[in-house]
């Protein structure tokens, strides 16, 4: 049983949810119906979730800035009050140990929404004897909306101008008549927001969405609905296809690395593995009708050279697909490998990603 619960948790089971826990959190793993449904809402239309089980770190006082910075791979110096940014957070020796979104939400005010790893304790580990205060907030929640009809919903909510907003910015506007911060972030590959918003505020805001985006084809997402635009748009989820054992460069993160700031955790040994990749992260084609198996092994003349991180089956392109650690010396786009899992056999393709919308225009749209 989870340890944390989202206030939205009796919400979100009356639809009929099977939840089971993600970061000491219960979250909806499945929902009554088709999956390929709510697929097709994200795509189409706009789905909603619940995001509330991320971590939500503040961090505030004059070190907060210097404390953000030390602990990723970003310049954090950029990042100016109402601006976000996707980070790395690496162990000591290079390799991840976490990843999330900085918010810089006022003048010495920051907010760390991460994953399932040690942030919190390198933070607070960090602010010892410094002039800066770390604060893990559970009673701050967040509501998901993503999809091409997710800024128009919105819109429609609030006077603030939505479609003036930004990628990766967030502001503060009365939305329903109660103030909120909306950012325009997401885990989806498509236009969205995410809102934040108090735990006693919470149900009241998911009502008022259900209920406002009937016109606008609006459909609860789980996590299995969630999936397979996951993979098709290859976002790398902390956990699966970026661990303990993988540093950015393995996992095309090369771009979130700033070469200029003096110092971040695990910078040396970060940049004496550069060129030293035991794996590429990929997207793999596979040549069967539903989904393959996690930790199917990829070979090359029975020789081991990779294996699956996420698998899915897309009916929406009708294809078999996976993200997937491989090789470098197989990491070749149309690389020709079989696929050997415990159940599962089957000759596949080595693909770039993202799947769809390779340019990422949907998610990036002014």
């Amino acid at each position: 049983m989870a340890g944390r619960t989202s206030t939205l948790d009796a919400t979100i089971r009356a639809l009929g949810a099977e939840m089971a826990p993600w970061n000491d959190m219960d979250v909806a793993m499945a929902l009554p119906g088709d999956m390929n449904a709510e697929h097709d809402a994200i795509r189409e239309a706009v789905g909603m979730w619940d995001t509330s089980a991320l971590t939500k770190i503040y961090v505030r006082g004059p070190d907060a800035e210097a404390a953000i910075d030390y602990l990723v791979t970003r310049d954090i110096t950029k990042l100016y009050v109402g601006k976000s940014a996707y980070v790395p957070i690496l162990q000591d020796n290079g390799h991840f140990c976490d990843d999330g979104f900085i918010f810089h939400l006022e003048e010495d005010v920051y907010l760390a929404v991460t994953s399932i790893g040690p942030t919190l304790e390198l933070l607070q580990g960090w602010a010892k004897g410094r002039n800066v205060s770390v604060e893990l907030n559970e009673s701050l929640h967040m509501i998901t909306l993503q999809g091409p009809n997710s800024a128009a919903l919105l819109d429609s909510c609030t006077a603030m101008d939505i479609f003036s907003l930004r990628y990766c910015h967030q502001e503060k506007a009365a939305l329903f008549g109660s103030e909120r911060i909306i950012s325009r972030t997401g885990y989806s590959g498509e236009r969205g927001y995410e809102i934040f918003v108090p735990a006693d505020g919470a149900v009241a805001l998911w009502q008022q969405f259900m209920e406002q985006g009937k016109d606008y084809g609006l459909m609860p997402i789980s996590f299995s609905g969630l999936e397979m635009v996951h993979i098709e748009s290859g976002l790398m989820a902390y956990g699966a296809e970026a661990t303990e054992e993988n540093t950015p460069w393995e996992v095309n993160f090369g771009w979130a690395i700033s070469r200029t700031k003096k110092d971040f955790r695990g910078r040396e040994a970060l940049f004496a593995l550069e060129g030293k990749e035991k794996v590429k992260l990929r997207g793999l084609v596979a040549e069967h009708d539903s989904v393959v198996e996690h930790f199917a092994e990829l070979r090359i003349g029975g020789e081991k050279l990779g294996f699956v991180t996420t698998p899915a089956y897309s009916k929406r392109l009708g294809q078999s697909l996976a993200l997937v650690h491989i090789a470098p010396s197989a990491a070749e786009p149309g690389t020709r490998v079989e696929l050997v899992g415990p159940t599962i056999q089957c000759p596949a393709t080595v693909a770039s990603i993202p799947f769809v919308d390779p340019k990422r225009q949907r998610m990036h749209a002014m």
